[in-house]
């Protein structure tokens, strides 16, 4: 009997993945199949639907999930879902579909990663989607922007995966499944797992923060993303190897796992908190911590937006837990990392910490102090952006 928390709905994980004997001659047929490209949300999101982190999802939604995920926050049988799991095509394209086709599932170069069978196919208003998502519709969120560049119809249903792409060769290691972090986590005789989500290197704020999830859990797991990033993000290969030299540097051995997933970000702040802490619950998370601004963008969310989305769910939503940490920074005067809740000190003491901050200090020459980053990190970011150069 596992002591991790379920997965989302209770019942047991349920990656998409077909078993590797059974690609070959799926492949084959999906080959003679009418052929929808998606976009790169898209292939993420069927990639995480392989994996089982979107369980208990078994397909594309379907209206009725679309519109209650975007309006209140629940798929149409009731269950929590805080974002949208779509599919889009063009008109033109759905009109050559039928309900009840199966459908080859491939990337922009073609290579085919999945089967859908169509089950429905509806249109959507992407305004309406955007206001409920990302609280704006406007166009400089990188968010609305993917949302308004999809095809006008959703094709909805059960979907078979039939590749995972270059992860698990590329991430050896590090691409870790749901039923693969769970079956760690026991290895270690952990029961209380905090996630640690991640774009960036990890600056000592970061670092921070993943230390006070350890002294509250059993462990933390550093969970990566490895699918788009927005430009100007550092690759995930060289966040990789700077994660690797903070752990190895600065945690105590045996607390900390680094895990990756191919998700795409959709940088929707409160409600893509809720997500995260969604599939974090079905890697056997049970909490996620949420810091200043998560998976926030510009100026869209306030920085703690992300901290008060989780009061209002019903209990027993999600079963993963938030840890809300206020902002961290260096202060002078305590010599050492604080928040707002454990220094007294004026702002004029602090050293305000962000990766926005880091790349602009890369960027400009300027040199890093070693409390902003730890210099075995450092070191790294600063090879990387030598090579820019």
């Amino acid at each position: 009997m596992s002591n991790l928390v379920a997965p989302h709905g209770g019942g047991p994980l349920h990656p998409l993945l077909l078993p590797e004997y059974e690609r070959v001659e799926e492949k084959k047929r999906a080959a003679k199949l009418k052929q929808v490209p998606m976009s790169s949300r898209e292939l993420s999101d069927l990639l995480m639907l392989g994996m089982g982190a979107y369980t208990p999802l078994q397909g594309f939604m379907g209206e009725a999930d679309w519109r209650g995920a975007c309006a209140d926050m629940t798929l149409a049988s009731g269950l929590f879902w805080p974002i949208p799991i779509t599919l889009s095509c063009s008109a033109d394209l759905a009109d050559e579909i039928s309900e009840g086709d199966d459908v080859a599932l491939c990337n922009g170069s073609g290579d085919i990663f999945g089967v859908l069978n169509v089950e429905e196919k509806y249109s959507i208003d992407k305004a309406f989607e955007c206001h409920h998502v990302f609280h704006t519709d406007e166009d400089a969120h990188p968010g609305v922007q993917k949302v308004m560049a999809q095809g006008a119809v959703n094709l909805a249903g059960p979907v078979k995966v039939l590749d995972e792409d270059h992860y698990p060769e590329t991430y050896k290691g590090l691409y870790l499944r749901p039923a693969e972090t769970r079956a760690l986590f026991e290895s270690h005789g952990w029961s209380s797992v905090a996630a640690f989500q991640t774009r960036n290197p990890m600056h000592r704020s970061h670092e921070y923060l993943a230390k006070i999830a350890i002294e509250v859990c059993d462990g933390v797991m550093i969970h990566q993303t490895l699918g788009a990033l927005k430009p100007g993000d550092i690759p995930a290969e060289v966040r990789v190897k700077a994660i690797d030299a903070l752990v190895k540097n600065y945690f105590v051995e045996g607390s900390v796992i680094q895990a990756g997933y191919p998700i795409e970000m959709r940088y929707a702040g409160p409600r893509e908190a809720l997500l995260h802490a969604l599939f974090r619950q079905n890697f056997g998370c049970s909490h996620q911590v949420v810091g200043r601004d998560h998976a926030g963008v510009g100026s869209y969310y306030g920085p703690f937006d992300a901290h008060h989305i989780f009061d209002t769910l019903e209990e027993g939503a999600l079963k993963t837990l938030p840890l809300k940490i206020d902002i961290t920074f260096f202060c002078e005067k305590c010599a050492g990392m604080a928040t707002g809740k454990t220094c007294p000190h004026d702002e004029s003491e602090r050293l305000n910490i962000s990766g926005t901050r880091l790349r602009e200090m890369f960027a400009n020459k300027e040199v890093v102090p070693p409390e902003f980053s730890r210099v075995e990190v450092l070191a790294i970011l600063s090879e990387y952006y030598d090579g820019l150069d």
